[in-house]
């Protein structure tokens, strides 16, 4: 029987699926084990949340697949999978709308002041100054959109449908294949809202830092709902308590995990000390029916790989591995 460890919780009925590949063990709970407890015997790893190392993945010998649960996987060396003949999977589509409305969520929260007017509530003050709980409307500005794959096409006919002018910026694509496309540079000039849709890579870490916070309009919004390591977080802190940026929507961190209080991240980006800052924890992909499809969709690879086929949505392509 096939063993089967899962990182972090996930959906009771795609737990239910897995058992049906396998013995499954779990990573958290009440009867959790770590890694290194089953690593030689493991078959299969359902990685939520934590990292798979290449040291790990070397002190697992029976290892065919690493099957992320979502469409970053850059908590999972992928190369040192390959070369020791490891599938590595994700599920790129399957949180898209997801994402999608928690962008909205973020922009509308902060466009509109939802925060500040619900602590002013809740501490008994009912629009004592309603001057400071003014907001902006969405229709008749841009949004540009940094990353034009998969969610940032599907953010556009959302942002359109409530009357924004689009625009968009990808190195894969250029403006024959959209003419909202155009480069950064004129993006981050003539946008009043930037939502960044880039993986985590080279080329990526830091895109978004002082200088081009400096291009653009003085009181933009700013959202990110890709990985925390493409902004440049003190930059963003000091834009935000300067005035420079209007506002920003955060639902990932360079530092996750921490003391929210404390500052953290190279000790720049206190979240309790901007009130114009909106942070959710990493849960844009967090609905009942985003985790329902992103784990069946991790299921489906993990099956395909134990029946001894190649895995729908793999990231790297593996040497063939021989097992004892």
């Amino acid at each position: 029987m096939s063993l089967i460890y899962v990182t972090s919780p996930i959906h009771p009925d795609v737990l239910q699926a897995l058992s049906a590949l396998g013995e499954v063990r779990l990573g958290y709970g009440a009867d959790a084990v770590t890694y290194a407890d089953i690593q030689h015997y493991v078959d299969a790893v359902f990685l939520r949340g934590g990292h798979i190392s290449a040291e790990m993945l070397a002190a697992s010998p029976n290892l065919r697949i690493v099957a992320r649960h979502g469409a970053g996987y850059d908590n999972v060396d992928y190369k040192a999978a390959a070369e020791l003949g490891v599938w590595v999977t994700n599920t790129p589509g399957a949180n898209r709308r997801s994402v999608v409305e928690h962008v909205f969520a973020l922009l509308l929260g902060i466009g509109r002041k939802i925060q500040l007017a619900t602590d002013q509530t809740r501490n008994n003050i009912w629009a004592a100054d309603r001057l400071s709980l003014t907001g902006i409307e969405l229709e008749g500005r841009t949004l540009g959109l940094i990353g034009f794959g998969d969610i940032g096409q599907h953010v556009a006919p959302v942002a359109e449908a409530f009357g924004m002018k689009v625009l968009a910026t990808d190195p894969a694509y250029d403006s024959s294949f959209d003419k909202r496309l155009v480069d950064l540079d004129t993006l981050l000039s003539q946008a009043d809202v930037v939502s960044l849709h880039v993986p985590l890579q080279a080329g990526t870490e830091n895109l978004i830092g002082g200088a081009e916070i400096e291009k653009m309009k003085t009181g933009a919004i700013l959202i990110n709902t890709s990985r925390g390591g493409v902004i440049d977080e003190a930059a963003v802190a000091e834009a935000l308590r300067s005035g420079k940026l209007g506002g920003a929507g955060i639902d990932v961190l360079a530092a996750e995990n921490t003391d929210m209080i404390t500052p953290f991240s190279c000790n720049t980006f206190p979240v309790a000390d901007l009130p114009n800052l909106l942070v959710t924890p990493h849960v844009a992909g967090q609905t009942n029916e985003s985790l329902l499809r992103v784990g069946m969709s991790a299921v489906e690879a993990i099956s395909a790989v134990l029946r001894g086929g190649p895995p729908l949505h793999p990231v790297n392509n593996p040497v063939p591995k021989t097992f004892n």
